[in-house]
C-alpha cells in the first residue's frame, strides 16, 4: 500500500492505494457512517490480488484527510472522489460504496458520470431503513459507553448471528457524525435514489436488518436490468468483515463482465 495526499481548493484528500503493479481497471472504496477506509485492508487487497488499483479515499476527517466544514453535502463528497479518479485513477472508475458510502458513490454518478465504470452497493439499506437502527449505530460507535452496550448493539445492527462483532469495537469516528448525517439530506434521496448513469452491482447480506426481505428487490424493480443483485449468505449490515472473500468475488466477477 502506497499514499497521496490530494489538494482540492482548500481541503486535501488522503488517499491509500493498493495495486500490485498492474495499474489496469481502478475501483475505489468508500467506507460506512463514522469509519474510515482502513476497513477495506483486506479487500482492498483481494481486489488488487486479482488486477485492480483500488483507490481508497479517506472521508474527510479521517486520516490526513481535511476535517469536514459547515454546509458539508454528498456533492462535496463525490466531487471529492471524482478528483481522485481524474488523479489517481485513469479518469474512469467503478465506485463501491459500503453504508453510507453508497450514497456518495450513487451521487457521484449522479453529478460526474463521466468518471463511472460502475457502481458497486455493498450492504445499502433499503429506502426507508427501520429509525431504531440508526440508534444502534449512535451506540455502537459511542466509545464512552460501555464494552457490552456496544457489543449488544452492533450484533443487533450490524453482525450476523455467530459472527465476532468485536472487530468492530475499534475505527469509529463519532466526532463527525452530525457533520456526515447532515450531507446526507443533501442532495436528498429523491433526487438521485431512482435515477442512474451506470450499470449498477448491489451486494447485500442475507441477514442485514437494514436490508430486509422485503426491501430485497426495491431497487432493482425501480431501475430493472441495469442493477444486478447478489445476496450473501451468514452476512448483515457490516458484511464486509463478516464475508470478505464472498465480496471480493462478487465485485470481481461483475466487473470483468462491463463493457469498456
Amino acid at each position: 500500500m502506497t499514499r497521496a495526499l490530494l489538494a482540492r481548493d482548500e481541503a486535501l484528500i488522503d488517499v491509500l492505494i493498493d495495486d500490485k503493479g498492474s495499474r489496469s481497471e481502478t475501483i475505489v472504496l468508500l467506507p460506512s457512517s463514522q469509519r474510515d477506509s482502513l476497513d477495506f485492508n483486506d479487500l482492498a487487497q483481494g481486489l488488487a490480488e486479482q488486477g485492480f488499483r483500488v483507490l481508497r479515499p479517506q472521508p474527510r476527517g479521517m486520516g490526513r484527510s481535511s476535517a469536514p466544514v459547515a454546509g458539508l453535502t454528498l456533492q462535496t463528497l463525490a466531487t471529492d472522489v471524482a478528483q481522485v479518479i481524474k488523479q489517481l485513477g485513469g479518469g474512469r472508475a467503478i465506485v463501491a460504496g459500503h453504508a453510507y458510502g453508497h450514497y456518495v458513490a450513487r451521487v457521484t454518478d449522479l453529478h460526474h458520470p463521466e468518471c463511472m465504470r460502475g457502481v458497486v452497493l455493498l450492504a445499502a439499506a433499503a429506502r426507508e431503513p427501520l429509525a431504531e437502527l440508526s440508534t444502534s449505530l449512535d451506540i455502537a460507535a459511542d466509545n464512552t459507553r460501555p464494552e457490552a452496550e456496544r457489543l449488544t448493539h452492533l450484533r443487533r445492527a450490524f453482525f450476523a448471528p455467530g459472527n465476532d462483532a468485536s472487530v468492530w469495537l475499534e475505527g469509529w469516528h463519532p466526532q463527525w457524525r452530525v457533520h456526515y448525517r447532515l450531507a446526507a439530506a443533501s442532495p436528498p434521496k429523491a433526487h438521485w435514489w431512482e435515477t442512474t448513469h451506470s450499470p449498477i452491482l448491489e451486494v447485500q447480506g442475507a441477514q442485514d436488518p437494514w436490508r430486509p426481505p422485503a426491501s430485497r428487490l426495491e431497487l432493482q424493480d425501480k431501475l430493472g436490468d441495469t442493477v444486478s443483485l447478489c445476496v450473501i449468505d451468514d452476512a448483515s449490515h457490516a458484511l464486509i468483515p463478516e464475508q470478505p472473500a464472498a465480496v471480493i468475488a462478487a465485485i470481481v466477477d461483475w466487473a470483468r463482465g462491463l463493457s469498456p
